[in-house]
């Protein structure tokens, strides 16, 4: 993997960039839609293609292991054969996962043993599985298998944690530097910054992760209830510490403003649920602002729902038909919400790379920010 820092806003710390994986190019900043389970809930590859343009899309380590299993995924010659998607995939380590578990794992220095949501079957994840697991499924970005912690955490919980990450992803790094990639194609590891919301505690981790000279870092352990204002502290104390020269990943963000603040601050990957789950429940984001689809003001609108992304969604449907489908709990408006959905998050980090290139960044995004979180 190869990453080209190609523009920085003069007036923020917005960067424009591109990355080159053996599956394809991807233009920073960038979205990536959550493919928990090999696919992106209702919506076609031909669709994440041609309507969505999606560059990237991720994948989960717990979910892939526990179903399919690991002996189909190779058996299939990795996740890109397996589900047609020929572009690049990132896949998370099942951490966040775990930790959401946290009635039924358990957490040592060997790794994490868990009981299994589907069937309640045992397993270990451990820093050298995982690693494996990743292998086998054959993502282009593999993420280090670290603990996410909760909010609020103390700080001596958020402090061995840390710690314990730290030595989980030395354990990674090993695995993964004596392991070659099953497919043919180049595999690359992002090690991942924690410390909880912990000045002190995220200047440790970063400076420790950015020590570790990889390709790619992330930054987790945030949007998980702290305030928005607590985590782009965080975020910003830790880009200024991760190298300029490697792409930046923050971990599960998040809303349109989340995403644009973010980008003024430094980073250049995200990926949240929120797009698809929020559109399959009749929230549909827009150029414009919010809608709630299901609300009676829509019945009778018959205009497209977001003229300025185009594609087939806004050519063939109105909102009043899109209500209708909601009203009548049709499957195809849940498959329309996250295609509007996921095209608009494209969309809004294209043009977040427009205005970084233009060198208008911060003025853009402060405008941009009140437009899309209003309700309409």
């Amino acid at each position: 993997m190869q990453f080209t820092l190609q523009y920085t806003d003069p007036s923020s710390k917005a960067r424009a960039g591109e990355i080159q994986t053996a599956h394809g190019t991807i233009q920073t900043p960038i979205f990536m839609p959550v493919g928990t389970a090999g696919t992106v809930k209702a919506v076609h590859q031909r669709e994440l293609h041609q309507d969505v343009q999606a560059q990237i899309i991720l994948g989960n380590t717990y979910h892939l292991y526990l179903r399919p299993t690991l002996p189909i995924l190779e058996k299939a010659g990795g996740l890109h054969q397996f589900n047609g998607w020929n572009k690049p995939i990132l896949t998370d380590s099942g951490g966040y996962q775990v930790y959401s578990l946290s009635g039924t794992r358990k957490i040592k220095e060997e790794g994490v043993t868990f009981q299994s949501h589907i069937d309640g079957s045992r397993h270990l994840f451990t820093p050298e599985s995982v690693m494996d697991t990743q292998r086998i499924i054959g993502a282009d970005i593999m993420m280090a298998f670290d603990e996410c912690t909760p909010y609020p955490c103390d700080y001596d919980y958020a402090k061995k944690s840390m710690e314990r990450t730290h030595r989980w992803l030395q354990r990674c790094i090993a695995r993964f530097d004596s392991t070659p990639p099953k497919y043919g194609h180049d595999q690359t590891l992002f090690p991942i910054v924690q410390g909880s919301t912990y000045k002190d505690l995220r200047t440790q981790s970063a400076e420790f992760i950015a020590a570790q000279n990889r390709e790619g870092n992330a930054v987790g352990g945030l949007a998980v209830g702290e305030p928005a204002e607590q985590m782009y502290e965080m975020t910003e104390l830790v880009c200024d510490i991760l190298p300029k020269d490697k792409p930046r990943y923050l971990m599960g963000v998040g809303t349109p403003a989340n995403i644009l603040e973010s980008i003024g601050l430094g980073i250049d990957m995200f990926d949240c649920v929120m797009p698809t789950r929020n559109g399959r429940n009749g929230m549909l984001f827009t150029s414009e602002g919010i809608i709630n689809i299901t609300n009676a003001k829509w019945k009778d609108d018959f205009s497209p729902i977001d003229p300025a992304l185009g594609g087939y969604v806004n050519t063939f449907y109105s909102k009043a038909y899109v209500r209708h489908l909601f009203i009548a709990e049709e499957i195809l408006g849940m498959q329309i919400a996250s295609i509007q959905n996921l095209s608009f998050y494209l969309w809004l980090v294209g043009q977040a790379r427009q205005q970084i290139i233009a060198g208008n960044y911060k003025t853009w995004k402060d405008e941009m920010v009140k437009k899309v979180m209003r309700k309409l």
